[in-house]
C-alpha cells in the first residue's frame, strides 16, 4: 500500500515536471503551429511563356494579389461575371462548406465552454410513503409515513486543467475551424473555375457549331454546282455522290455537337443551383469565347511568382496543415490523459418538508470539495490511444506533404499545356490560312476544268478539321488558364485583404 502510494505520488511530481516543461517550451501545437517546412524548387517550369506574353494597351501592368482573387474580370465577359456572381450567392455545395464553417465555429465553442465552471440549478417537489416494514416504520411517531419534501439547490463544478488536456482540446478545435475555413475556400476556388470552364464549353461548342453550319452552307452550293456541271455533261455523276456524301458527313456532326452544349448547359445551371434547363434561352444566345481575341491580354494577368507563394494561396494545402495542426493537439489531449484531472465542485440549496419553514436558515444545505482523479490501471487504454493519437498525427503529416507536392505538380502541368497550347495555336492559324488558300485553289481548278473533285473534297474537309481544330484550340487556351488560375489558387482574398 505505501509503495503504491509512493509510486502515485512519483506520477503527480512527473506530471507537473511535465507540464512545466510544457508551459517552458511549448512542444504541444498552439493556434499558430506550423509544419516542418518542405523543400520546394526554385523556380516555375513553363512560366517564362508567360512573362515573355506580349501584353495588350488594355493590360499593360502585371496583376497583383488582388486581381488574381477576381481572376474572371480579366475576360472581360458581363455573362461570366453574372455567372459567377450567381454561383457564388446559390450554389449548393457552396452552402454545404459554410454550414460545416458554423458546425466547427459550435463545436470549438462547446468544446472551449469546458475550460469555464458549470453551474446549474435544480428544483423539485417531492410526495412519499415510506414502508412500515423498515427501520422507519417502527418510529411512527418520528418518522411519519407519508411526507412532502421541497427542495432547491444550485450546482457548481470546474475541472482545472492543470495538465493542459482541456487546452490542447480547444488548440484542435480551433484547427477544424480554420480547416473547415480553408475547406469553404476551396470549395469556391473548384466553383469559380468549374462555372467558367463550363461557360467556355458553351461558347466553343456554339463556335464550333457555327463552323458546321456554314461548313454545310459551303458544301449544299458545291453540292448544287457539281448537280449543274453533271447535267450539262461537264462532270460525272460520281463528283455528286462525292458531294453529297461530304456534306451529309458534316451535317451528323451537328447533333452530336448540340448534345454536348445541352449539357454544359445544364452543368451551368446545376453550379448555380437552379433547374438544369434555367439558362437555355440566355446562353444559347451565340457570343466568342471569352478572352480567345487576344490571349496575350489575359496571360499576362497571371501572377505566377515564386512555388513558396503557393503554400499560403492554396487553400487546399492551408486545409491539411491546419489538420496537421489539430492531430497535433491531440496528441497532447492523449498525453495529458496519462495524469490526474482536478475538479472543484459543490451545492447549496434548501431542503424542507413543508412549504411554510422552506426559506428559513435551517432549511439551508451545502457541500463542497476537490475530486482528484488518478489513472491507475487502464488495461493499456490509454498507451493506445495516445499510439493511434500519433498515428494519425503522421497521416496528417503524410497528407499535408502529399498536398504540397499534388500542388505543385498541378501547377507545373498547367503552366506546361497552356505554354505547349500557344504553340499549337500559332500553327493552327497558320494552318487554317494554307488550307483555306489550298481549298480555294482546288475549287478554281475544278470550276476551269483543270482538276478533279476529289481534291476538292480533300481540301474542303482538311479545311474544316483545321477550322475545328483552331477552335478547340482557342478553348483550350482559356481553359489552360482557368486552370492556372485554380492551380494558384485564384479567387479568394488572403486574410490581409479581409477573407
Amino acid at each position: 500500500m505505501i509503495s503504491g502510494n509512493r509510486r502515485a505520488a512519483q506520477r503527480v511530481a512527473l506530471a507537473i515536471a511535465v507540464l512545466a516543461m510544457i508551459g517552458a517550451s511549448g512542444c504541444l501545437v498552439g493556434p499558430n503551429y506550423r509544419p516542418p517546412v518542405t523543400k520546394l524548387p526554385a523556380r516555375w517550369e513553363g512560366a517564362d511563356e508567360l512573362r515573355a506574353a506580349r501584353p495588350s494597351p488594355a493590360a499593360q501592368t502585371q496583376a497583383t494579389e488582388a486581381s488574381l482573387a477576381t481572376w474572371w474580370r480579366a475576360f472581360d465577359d458581363p455573362v461570366l461575371e453574372r455567372l459567377i456572381e450567381q454561383a457564388l450567392s446559390s450554389n449548393l455545395d457552396l452552402k454545404l462548406a459554410a454550414e460545416r464553417v458554423r458546425e466547427a465555429r459550435a463545436y470549438s465553442a462547446m468544446t472551449a465552454a469546458q475550460l469555464y465552471p458549470t453551474l446549474g440549478s435544480a428544483w423539485s417537489y417531492t410526495r412519499q410513503r415510506y414502508s412500515e416494514n423498515t427501520p422507519f416504520g417502527s418510529f411512527p411517531q418520528v418518522f411519519p409515513p407519508e411526507y412532502n419534501l421541497f427542495e432547491g439547490a444550485f450546482d457548481s463544478s470546474w475541472e482545472i486543467d492543470l495538465f493542459g488536456g482541456i487546452r490542447r482540446s480547444v488548440e484542435a478545435a480551433q484547427a477544424q475551424v480554420r480547416a473547415a475555413r480553408e475547406n469553404l475556400r476551396d470549395v469556391r476556388v473548384s466553383l469559380l473555375a468549374e462555372v467558367a470552364r463550363d461557360y467556355v464549353d458553351v461558347r466553343g461548342l456554339e463556335r464550333r457549331i457555327e463552323i458546321v453550319q456554314g461548313n454545310v452552307r459551303d458544301q449544299e452550293s458545291s453540292l448544287g454546282l457539281t448537280r449543274d456541271r453533271f447535267q450539262m455533261g461537264f462532270a460525272p455523276e460520281v463528283d455528286v455522290s462525292q458531294a453529297k456524301s461530304l456534306l451529309l458527313a458534316t451535317e451528323t456532326q451537328i447533333p452530336t455537337l448540340h448534345t454536348q452544349l445541352m449539357q454544359s448547359i445544364h452543368r451551368l445551371g446545376v453550379l448555380l443551383g437552379e433547374e438544369p434547363d434555367a439558362l437555355r434561352t440566355e446562353l444559347l444566345r451565340a457570343a466568342p469565347i471569352p478572352g480567345a481575341a487576344d490571349p496575350d491580354a489575359i496571360a499576362v494577368r497571371i501572377p505566377v511568382g515564386l512555388p513558396s507563394d503557393l503554400l499560403r494561396r492554396r487553400p487546399d494545402i492551408r486545409a491539411a496543415e491546419r489538420e496537421l495542426a489539430a492531430a497535433t493537439a491531440q496528441v497532447g489531449v492523449a498525453t495529458a490523459a496519462f495524469y490526474p484531472s482536478f475538479s472543484l465542485t459543490g451545492t447549496v440549496g434548501l431542503q424542507s418538508l413543508g412549504v411554510t419553514d422552506f426559506l428559513a436558515g435551517a432549511s439551508r444545505f451545502w457541500t463542497v470539495g476537490p475530486t482528484l482523479n488518478l489513472p491507475i490501471f487502464e488495461g493499456g487504454l490509454l498507451r493506445a490511444n495516445l499510439a493511434a493519437q500519433n498515428a494519425k498525427q503522421r497521416q496528417a503529416f503524410y497528407t499535408w506533404r502529399k498536398t504540397v507536392l499534388g500542388a505543385l505538380e498541378e501547377v507545373d502541368d498547367r503552366l506546361t499545356a497552356y505554354a505547349e497550347e500557344r504553340s499549337r495555336h500559332a500553327l493552327l492559324l497558320a494552318d487554317v490560312a494554307a488550307y483555306r488558300r489550298s481549298a480555294d485553289l482546288a475549287q478554281d481548278r475544278y470550276i476551269h476544268g483543270f482538276g478533279s473533285y476529289l481534291a476538292v473534297l480533300d481540301a474542303r474537309r482538311s479545311l474544316y478539321d483545321a477550322e475545328d481544330q483552331l477552335v478547340q484550340s482557342d478553348q483550350n487556351l482559356v481553359i489552360d488558364l482557368i486552370a492556372i488560375y485554380k492551380a494558384l489558387g485564384g479567387g479568394w482574398r488572403l486574410p490581409s485583404a479581409g477573407a
